[in-house]
């Protein structure tokens, strides 16, 4: 289920993972992470509308995997994770940080915004994030984009293991304005600014800027774009997409068509910074990553799985993965091997040349003997809880407990979960809740963490 390290080595070694210095250069690490993509919402995924040729390649020069999952169907326990390596139950940001009083048109202004969750709540300050286990292997980092893990300076990206941020750090913004119904809330490093563009550009010219400037060491940049989610605005009705992109998809109408159009804007965003990469002379020396942060909703294609965003459903848990590592992974590779994104942060942190000294309980495995294609992965099952809301995967074997329904599903032959086999199999039934039972009392009895646990 997990690797359990001891707080105190840890903190012997020298805080948040000390790492012996490798011998030549380790790779540069760069992460792209979508927001709301779906799972069929590539052209390499099977989407025969949506153009998006810079993503594809990667797929086609690495590696995709097929059943790769999220601790989280929607943002923000989703980033938290992938952040961590450790489940949102444990690392204590296991639900969303947002006003939901927006959804009743409640304009804030910048006093009531102040003492509201989204200022107010973030990831435990006790919490160790890649960007700080990076950080100690000797790598610059940088992150452009979603933060989403905390507003209030104390929680920002700069504070958190990142030596340089852009972005914006609640749940959504509007992509042209950067105001959060209507609270300005883009960010340099820690302090507000006003600048003209669309988000995307401007987290992409960032990231250019941060390659240019770190292309002589080694480093982790992360790269969150809010496209394709819906803009964060009172008025749903106004344009979010540039023209230019919009006009790729003239048969499309309305929040589809916007969607394909900031998906493809994303696509050639990543693009820009894979040819900078490649002018650099950086290519061969850089491992890319490319996710979502949970299924897709309203437009997108979650095709052939069932349910959306928001549920524990496959269509809202399970995403692309795609992995280019050149020379260490064979092109073109499908894998169908079962995976999570806690399993990213040791994975990176191998990456890095290091190993996690003994400190703090995680609840991922490398992955980098399978991408090299040296061994099968070692993660066999995943839970998640969201609320009332259960469910497991242990083998193919896949239980959803919701106040909507659910069931016990065979993976293996039924992806998209329609056929309730509980009646059928009550002692696959028996020992999947059994071992979500067990899992959820280890979550308990984990050291407490913030900001929603009561301790």
């Amino acid at each position: 289920m997990h690797a359990t390290l001891t707080r105190r080595a840890f903190l012997a070694a020298g805080g948040a993972a000390a790492f012996a210095q490798p011998a030549r250069r380790p790779p540069n690490i760069v992460l792209f992470l979508a927001d709301d993509l779906g799972y069929r919402d590539l052209g390499c995924t099977g989407n025969p509308v949506i153009r998006t040729p810079h993503v594809d390649a990667l797929a086609r020069d690495g590696m995709r995997f097929t059943d790769f999952y999220v601790t989280w169907p929607a943002c923000t326990p989703s980033r938290g994770s992938l952040l961590t390596g450790r489940y949102p139950q444990r690392n204590g940001l296991y639900d969303m940080i947002r006003n939901n009083e927006v959804n009743w048109k409640f304009q804030f202004d910048e006093e009531t915004y102040a003492l509201s969750p989204e200022m107010t709540l973030g990831l435990d300050l006790r919490e160790i994030t890649i960007g700080q286990a990076l950080q100690k292997a000797g790598y610059r980092t940088g992150a452009f984009g979603t933060w989403d893990s905390g507003r209030a300076r104390r929680f920002l990206p700069t504070q958190r293991g990142f030596d340089t941020f852009y972005g914006f750090a609640n749940t959504g913004i509007d992509f042209y304005t950067h105001q959060r119904y209507g609270v300005a809330s883009m960010f340099r490093n820690n302090e507000r600014v006003q600048e003209t563009g669309h988000a995307t550009d401007l987290f992409t010219r960032e990231a250019l800027r941060f390659v240019d400037e770190n292309r002589n060491r080694p480093f982790f940049l992360y790269v969150p774009y809010n496209a394709p989610h819906i803009a964060s605005t009172f008025d749903k009705s106004a344009r979010q997409a540039p023209e230019e992109f919009l006009a790729m998809y003239p048969a499309l109408k309305g929040r589809t068509q916007e969607f394909a159009a900031l998906t493809t804007h994303m696509d050639a965003g990543i693009g820009r910074i894979l040819a900078r990469l490649r002018e650099h002379g950086l290519e061969e020396d850089t491992v890319v990553l490319f996710l979502s942060d949970n299924g897709g909703d309203g437009a997108a294609d979650n095709t052939p799985l069932r349910g959306r965003k928001a549920t524990m459903l496959e269509g809202g848990l399970r995403v692309p993965l795609i992995v280019k590592w050149p020379k260490r992974i064979t092109p073109g590779q499908v894998n169908r091997q079962f995976a999570t994104t806690l399993d990213l942060f040791p994975t990176l942190v191998s990456l890095a040349g290091g190993r996690p000294d003994p400190g703090v309980v995680l609840d991922g495995f490398d992955l980098g003997p399978v991408l090299r294609g040296e061994a099968q992965h070692r993660r066999t099952e995943m839970f998640w809880q969201e609320k009332s809301s259960k469910a497991a995967r242990v083998g193919n074997w896949k239980w959803v407990e919701t106040a909507q329904g659910g069931g016990l599903f065979d993976l293996a032959t039924d992806p998209a979960e329609k056929n309730d086999l509980s009646a059928e199999r009550p002692e696959a039934l028996a020992m999947i809740r059994a071992k979500w039972s067990a899992w959820r009392q280890e979550m308990d009895a984990a050291e407490p963490r913030g900001p929603f646990r009561d301790y």
